[in-house]
């Protein structure tokens, strides 16, 4: 919560609370690298160490609470939030520290990227964890940007996509953006639901490789483009333009999936 000596800042702020990937191609280093190329300065929250590559990870290690809490709240504090960007969570602890601090500031948007599974396969998630994140996160929650497993799993009801969605939205939050990156289909499609309705759909070309932050990227991106005051429609579309640029710009770096480069527009 930010005091009496707040000041305006020139450059829009964006909060990311996030897994630390030490391969740099998801979490915190992704965000950063994503909220920056949108020209917003990201500042970070890590809730959560994780031992991993770029085939999978092998282990999650979540914070103390108390330590994400203080983290958030030096910076809520320090200087204005334009908009948060939530990614892994890791465990019931770490979501209710994360609800705490949203409420501190409850006029910012939220964008949750609800991270359950790694590229790899392995489950971040259980049902205690799903439950908390509908509990605590869902009715805090501007942009929703579940893949189509991640709405499976959050949904209360339904089975065609579009009843997820709407789920969700009656589930608390204002608006859903689901991705079809994980669907059987030609082209990915991907859908802005709000108002209890479906509001647009945009469809891309699908690339030949699997690539490590993909879903990082977008989320920050909207969050970025949010933070800079665009309507939601327009700051989707705007951030999987720029997520699609750096997912085909991406490079091969480990032995798994391929890193985006999120910075591709600068070369």
């Amino acid at each position: 919560m930010l005091t009496e000596h707040s000041v305006a800042s020139a450059v829009p702020v964006v909060m990311t609370l996030a897994g630390h990937d030490p391969t740099g191609g998801a979490g915190i280093q992704a965000d950063s690298e994503a909220i920056a190329s949108q020209g917003c300065h990201a500042v970070s929250v890590i809730t959560c160490l994780t031992v991993q590559d770029t085939r999978n990870v092998q282990r999650i290690e979540p914070l103390a609470d108390y330590l994400i809490e203080q983290q958030a709240e030096a910076l809520l504090a320090d200087m204005p939030i334009a908009a948060f960007k939530i990614g892994l969570l890791g465990s019931v602890e770490v979501v209710q520290a994360v609800h705490r601090i949203l409420l501190q500031a409850p006029d910012v948007p939220v964008i949750l990227d609800p991270v359950l599974a790694a590229g790899g396969g392995k489950d971040f998630a259980n049902a205690q964890l799903l439950g908390a994140i509908r509990e605590y996160l869902l009715p805090l929650t501007t942009l929703l940007t579940p893949n189509v497993p991640e709405a499976t799993q959050l949904a209360v009801r339904g089975e065609a996509l579009d009843e997820q969605a709407f789920s969700l939205l009656d589930q608390g939050c204002e608006y859903v953006l689901l991705t079809g990156t994980h669907a059987e289909t030609e082209r990915v499609e991907n859908a802005l639901y709000g108002d209890g309705k479906r509001l647009r759909t945009w469809l891309w070309e699908r690339l030949p490789e699997t690539y490590h932050g993909s879903g990082c990227t977008l989320a920050s991106a909207c969050a970025a483009n949010l933070a800079k005051g665009m309507e939601m429609s327009k700051a989707v579309a705007a951030a999987q333009a720029y997520t699609w640029g750096s997912l085909q710009a991406g490079r091969k770096i480990g032995r798994g999936q391929w890193m985006p480069d999120r910075f591709y527009w600068t070369k």
